[in-house]
């Protein structure tokens, strides 16, 4: 037996149109500002579509709690224009916004979210509170090397003093950025010819994911153990979101606890990153950076030259100074040796003067008292002695008129004008004279 079954059935379009005109009659004319993260973003610039997914994640553990289509076009595009304008940040993934949507539902592409508008100033107090977040992090977490005073962030990396000249010079940058290239281009040109040693440590300098990629190159730097005078990081320009990477507690941590002083030259014209806050010195683009790299050279140059011209100057003044003295040395010298030369001569002149008049008459009394002297020696020799009738007596060979040198029994000799007599000493007697008779 053959069994047939009817049941009730409907088309899946009309299905999708029940829902289509369930949905319509509910959300039609409402508009909802809701807050969630972007994802699986695409633009269509021949449509000005933006297609993307919006997201709500459990805060605790990053599950996925929420998901719906969206899509901006027209005026819903527009505001994505003007947001991007106002942020600096391109309407892109995993930044959180909040968005005025309507629901819609379309019988081929399903239950969607239309973006009316968006609140271009939630966006950014979202990102300045997680940046003030991380500041407060820093300081709370690392007083030995970070502590704030006012609105300044006062770390160990900025105490630390630059060299009078920076030359070796270790670049933290993305291989293909053209902020590199500028940056290199700027110092290797420079007008002034300084020479440069430039080591490059290459990584991503984008996208949270990669903050322990930049981190780690500094760590390279680091341990390489060479001498450079300063680190640069750089990076060109962008959108808010794409220096996020800048904001990261880690990297933060590291520029300010870094040895080497650090400067920034990453690519922004508005807020500073927390890596500027924490590093030595921070500039606005790469060719800023290098372009201080060359000022602060230049400085140290034109100090050297004013020292130079210091130097000629002092020695110039010196050598004046000193001919002057030495002229006038010269001259005291002269003046004093004429005068002494003169009065030497005056008194050469008079002693001369006096030879003449005075030396015969000298030489005449020098000549009368000579001739009296070798009269006394004539009238005291002994021969004259012994002929005026006197007697000498010696005592072993030497003449002697000490009688406490002559001893009994001892003989003497005795010379009288023509005769040597030897005699023997019989007695001694003392006498006062007073029986010599002549």
């Amino acid at each position: 037996m053959e069994i047939t079954s009817v049941k009730t059935h409907l088309r899946l379009s009309q299905l999708t149109a029940t829902i289509s005109a369930a949905v319509t009659k509910v959300f039609a004319q409402q508009r909802f500002w809701v807050v969630a993260d972007v994802t699986s973003h695409t633009f269509k610039a021949d449509s000005d579509y933006h297609y993307f997914d919006l997201v709500e994640k459990d805060p605790n553990s990053n599950r996925l709690i929420a998901k719906i289509s969206a899509k901006a076009w027209g005026p819903g595009s527009a505001s994505i224009t003007n947001f991007e304008l106002i942020t600096c940040q391109r309407f892109t993934n995993n930044i959180q916004v909040l968005v005025n949507v309507s629901v819609q539902y379309h019988a081929v592409y399903g239950l969607q979210l239309n973006l009316n508008d968006i609140d271009v100033y939630f966006t950014l107090g979202v990102l300045e509170q997680q940046r003030l977040a991380t500041l407060e992090k820093l300081v709370l977490e690392n007083p030995d090397f970070i502590e704030k005073a006012g609105d300044v962030y006062i770390t160990h990396n900025k105490r630390l003093p630059l060299p009078r000249v920076i030359q070796r010079i270790a670049v933290v940058s993305s291989k293909t950025s053209a902020g590199w290239q500028d940056f290199r281009h700027t110092l290797e040109n420079n007008p002034n010819r300084y020479l440069f040693s430039i080591d490059d440590y290459f990584t991503v300098v984008q996208g949270e994911a990669n903050v322990q990629q930049l981190v780690d190159r500094l760590v390279d730097v680091f341990r390489s153990s060479k001498p450079y005078d300063a680190v640069v990081i750089i990076r060109g320009g962008g959108s808010q979101t794409d220096f996020l990477i800048f904001d990261h507690y880690l990297v933060g941590k590291a520029i300010a606890k870094f040895p080497i002083p650090v400067i920034t030259g990453i690519g922004h014209q508005k807020d500073e990153t927390i890596a500027d806050l924490m590093a030595n010195l921070a500039t606005k683009t790469p060719t800023k950076a290098a372009e201080f790299i060359i000022n602060h050279n230049r400085v140290f140059e034109e100090a050297l030259v004013v020292f130079q011209k210091n130097i000629v100057i002092k020695s110039q003044q010196q050598f004046s100074g000193g001919f002057q003295r030495l002229g006038q040395l010269h001259n005291l010298i002269v003046n004093q040796s004429r005068s002494v030369l003169h009065s030497r001569s005056m008194e050469l002149a008079a002693l001369s003067s006096n030879i003449k008049t005075f030396g015969p008459l000298l030489i005449k009394n020098r000549q009368t008292h000579l001739g009296h002297l070798a009269t006394v020696i004539r009238v005291l020799s002994p021969e004259n002695t012994l002929n005026r009738g006197y007697a000498i007596v010696k005592v072993g060979r030497q003449i002697t008129g000490n009688p406490d040198q002559l001893v009994i029994g001892q003989d003497i000799e005795i010379l009288l004008r023509s005769t040597s007599i030897t005699a023997t000493v019989k007695s001694k007697e003392n006498y006062h004279g007073k029986d010599f008779d002549l």
